[in-house]
Parts: C-alpha cells; structure tokens; sequence
C-alpha cells in the first residue's frame, strides 16, 4: 500500500477516536451514555411556558402620574421567574410615549417570592447610584415596580426592594425602603 494513504487512513481514525472520547466526557468528568433513552434522560425539560398579557406600569411625560403599557411576556408559572421576566421587562423601558423608572446600567440581580407571598426584588446598585433623585422620581420607580409585579401576579402581595444584595434606607434619600410595600393604585392613571 501507499505510504500516504496509510498515513491519511491513520490520521482519520485518530480524529474519529478523538470525536468520540469527547462525546464521552461531560464538563463534571462523568460520561454519557450514548443510547438514546440516556440522552432523553439527560436533558430535562423545564416547565410549560405560558404567554400572557401584563401591565407594566411606568411614569407619564409629566412624572405624575403611573401608566400602564401592555406587553405580552413568556413565563412559566413559577412566581419568581415570572416576577423576574416583568422587572427585566420595565428595566428595557417603555415602547411608547411613557417615561423609563428605572435607571439606564441597572439590572435585576435576583427575585425570591416568599409562601407568604412577599416578593424580594434585588436590583444591582446602578438603580440607586445612577438614580436622579428627587421624592417623585422615587416614588414612581418604587411604585413601577410594586404594581407591575403585585397587579399581575396573585401569588405576590408585598414587594420588598434590595439594592447590591443587601436592604437600603432609602433609594436616593426620600423614599422609605425598610419594609414591603402594597400595591398603591392612587398613582395610576
């Protein structure tokens, strides 16, 4: 036989060897089993996701006032994970005419809805950093949060708002953030 060709033959089993040994391995050092009911087994999958249609509230043009944008998210019916889909969705902003409240660099850090129903919503610490300050401007950002998640989601009926993974005084200095707060519909318009 040719040289070259048992040099290529060669050449191709050991790519073919090296294919298999890395199907073998896992990322915590443990094989797969290669049958197929092994696979299936391996790969869960997660809860049904449901579509529904939510209230986001954010602040008018004025910053008056709290206005509810309707926007259809996708979410299971686990409270938390839906909770967390609607602040993401408020920290994107609004489609319309209405006024982010949340600032621009914050994110959502963690969500966790207590049996009692009191959801803790932990936001990174850009939303009080590069918040703008002033009692109205606090108002209808704690307030966009409260009544998105407590008017939307039965299972939530107090919100309590975390900023860097820990409890505030305040989120810029007016509002009182050292317990959870109700749902306020006086804001709404």
């Amino acid at each position: 036989m040719n040289r070259k060709y048992i040099i290529f033959m060669g050449g191709l089993t050991l790519l073919a060897a090296g294919g298999i040994f890395t199907v073998l391995l896992l990322r915590d050092g443990k094989t797969i089993r290669s049958s197929p009911a092994d696979l299936k087994a391996a790969v869960k999958p997660g809860p049904p996701l449901i579509m529904s249609e939510v209230h986001l509230y954010f602040a008018d043009k004025e910053n008056a006032f709290l206005s509810a944008e309707k926007k259809s998210l996708l979410h299971s019916e686990d409270p938390a994970e839906f909770g967390s889909r609607i602040i993401n969705a408020l920290i994107s902003g609004p489609r319309g005419d209405l006024m982010p409240t949340i600032p621009d660099g914050a994110a959502l850090s963690a969500l966790y809805v207590t049996p009692e129903g009191t959801a803790y919503v932990d936001i990174t610490e850009a939303m009080r950093d590069d918040h703008p300050g002033g009692a109205k401007t606090e108002l209808m950002t704690l307030y966009s949060i409260v009544n998105s998640l407590i008017l939307n989601i039965p299972q939530i009926r107090f919100v309590k708002i975390l900023t860097g993974g820990r409890e505030s005084s305040t989120l810029a200095g007016h509002i009182d953030l050292q317990f959870p707060y109700k749902a306020d519909m006086l804001l709404v318009r």
